[in-house]
């Protein structure tokens, strides 16, 4: 074979492989993906990675988020960066709906938050309600460490200190405020040997973590005031044009399912149950 025509086969190979190329790129365009600001608790917990491949199974749609605290997400959905949002601030999720944020506001599961601390509960809470335990650790000046993140717990500990009828002691020694997510803020109060609200789930993932033998353990739980609320809310196409209202909607469909609430359920760590699916009572849809 001559050099002039060995060069020209070479010559549409490549022009065959560059084709082939391009028309891949071209389906990773096309692919649908939804991207979802949701809370640190849906992402430590591993429910999102467990939920996504079974969105993907049944429509074709793949799951993208960022995890953080809810008053940042809800700022992402503000700022048109997400398409829907996962989170469980109830009063934060109210204005947030009510500016024209958000539609389509739908209830998904709940669980519970807990007040955890040392096994040998130096400031003598166990037992005790939120609003007394949170009283009886302001009293005895023990190690309490925050959030202080603006995240659906961080609220959810705000609310609790004014039910208490007390200051949010953001200036005293022992009120420690870490500006991280829920396991960072978990492990800084072991370390210190204090105590922090915890959503259960996350306070589950924890405990596995450890095997069953965590240096903190649960001091407070089941009042009312400790219900933990999780809702999706569609970013609104009037406020941002180019969201991808069609796949969020088709997320918020697709999560209410008996399949998908089902799955909620089934989701567990050391037999544990994390979520509780609740899609079938008054959505407070907006």
């Amino acid at each position: 074979m001559d050099m002039k025509r060995l060069t020209s086969r070479l010559l549409i190979v490549f022009l065959a492989i560059l084709v082939v190329f391009s028309l891949g790129q071209g389906f990773a365009e096309a692919e649908d993906v939804l991207l979802m600001a949701t809370t640190t608790s849906t992402d430590d917990t591993g429910l999102l990675d467990y939920l996504a491949p079974m969105f993907k199974e049944d429509t074709g749609i793949t799951l993208q988020w960022t995890a953080t605290g809810t008053g940042k997400a809800l700022k992402l959905g503000e700022n048109c960066d997400v398409d829907v949002l996962l989170v469980h601030d109830p009063d934060s999720e109210d204005k947030f709906i009510e500016a024209g944020y958000g539609v389509d506001r739908t209830q998904v599961m709940y669980n519970d938050f807990v007040i955890i601390g040392p096994e040998d509960d130096p400031a003598g809470i166990k037992g005790l309600s939120s609003t007394e335990a949170l009283k009886k650790i302001a009293e005895k000046k023990a190690i309490f460490v925050s959030r202080a993140d603006e995240s659906g717990t961080h609220a959810k500990e705000k609310f609790i200190w004014v039910q208490a009828g007390l200051a949010i002691p953001d200036k005293e020694e022992w009120y420690v405020q870490t500006g991280q997510g829920m396991l960072v803020t978990i492990n800084v109060a072991a370390e210190k040997g204090g105590y922090t609200l915890t959503d259960r789930g996350t306070y589950i993932r924890y405990e596995a973590n450890y095997e069953g033998n965590p240096p903190l353990v649960i001091l407070s739980e089941g009042d009312p005031f400790l219900m933990n609320q999780y809702s999706v809310i569609a970013v609104n196409p009037e406020n941002c044009p180019n969201v991808k209202y069609d796949l969020a909607k088709k997320f918020i469909e697709w999560i209410v399912t008996p399949k998908a609430q089902q799955a909620i359920a089934d989701f567990r760590l050391m037999g544990k149950q994390l979520f509780f699916p609740n899609a079938n009572m008054a959505s407070g849809a907006n």
